[in-house]
């Protein structure tokens, strides 16, 4: 059995064997609040104490008293990191009506695409597998992604929302920590810096792969070639890049009816075809629909299984 001393001696004795360089070059100095000096200096010790004794004689080791933590010291640690009923308030009223966007891309020879996940305050989530007509390298195609994303949030009104990816890049640029040096980047956070303005709170955060899974499922599913059974998750179609600039030419003929129309007609008016059959196909599938701000939007409620 070990005395409280010898087992504060023994602990000592292990520094020096475990960083021999270290004790040999430096001067030691071991605080404590037991006699250690003293005991070690006694004539009638312990063989076990006397070869510990011997050991540390070859090292520069000071022995000192450990000074007392003062009981103010603990009361301020305890106060300082405390959270008042204020502050815990503010973090709840911060995380408020918060939404967030997961994104991930995935990159081949062939193809490329993006997955994002839309979480909504109250839990539900909207799943997107994004795949792209166009090359693009896994940063331009995180931003892509992330566009994406933040333009259904914005259509849907959200104010506060929280954008997660693995892209230290994306997430560098985008929270300012890092400066575009290539112009494709660099148009991206132009574009991210307009979309932004539409929101009262947007916060872009680095995650781990890992945290990232069901974005990155999406992602891969969104460059696969053909989709595999009972995978129901809602896909689109990226042409070209959202950064990319299209001649447009103001015409002043009115839009030509697509397939839209009826459904905008009848969502937005009450209007039905004459047709008693066509109208009520028409408001069968327009169920499936949602008309806001004039765009035609589809509902959707999908999963990985």
């Amino acid at each position: 059995m070990y005395r409280e001393v010898e087992k504060f001696a023994y602990a000592l004795i292990i520094a020096p064997r475990k960083l021999r360089p270290y004790f040999q070059a430096h001067t030691n100095k071991f605080l404590s609040d037991q006699p250690l000096r003293q005991v070690l200096a006694k004539p009638d010790l312990s063989e076990r104490l006397i070869n510990w004794s011997v050991e540390l004689g070859e090292y520069d080791v000071k022995f000192e008293v450990r000074p007392a933590i003062k009981s103010q010291v603990l009361t301020d640690f305890v106060g300082d990191h405390t959270l008042t009923e204020c502050m815990e308030e503010d973090t709840s009223e911060e995380e408020k009506g918060l939404w967030k966007l997961s994104v991930d891309s995935s990159s081949c020879v062939s193809s490329s695409g993006a997955g994002l996940v839309l979480t909504s305050p109250d839990g539900w989530t909207i799943e997107y597998a994004l795949s792209f007509g166009f090359k693009a390298t896994n940063n331009e195609a995180e931003w892509e992604a992330l566009i994406v994303g933040l333009t259904i949030v914005k259509h849907l009104k959200v104010q506060k929302i929280e954008a997660s990816s693995d892209s230290q890049l994306m997430v560098g640029l985008a929270s300012g920590e890092y400066e575009s040096r290539e112009d494709s980047m660099a148009k991206y956070l132009t574009y991210f810096h307009s979309l932004k303005l539409a929101f009262q709170t947007i916060r872009i955060l680095k995650v781990l792969k890992a945290e990232n899974a069901l974005a990155d499922q999406l992602s891969k599913l969104a460059t696969a070639e053909e989709l595999q059974e009972n995978k129901t998750v809602l896909m689109d179609y990226l042409e070209r890049p959202n950064i990319s600039e299209v001649d447009v030419m103001d015409i002043d003929a009115p839009q030509e009816p697509n397939w839209m129309t009826p459904f905008i007609k009848w969502l937005r008016n009450r209007i039905l075809p004459e047709d008693p059959i066509e109208a009520r196909k028409l408001v069968y599938r327009a169920n499936k629909y949602q008309l806001r701000d004039g765009i035609l939007y589809k509902r959707s409620f999908s999963y990985l299984s």
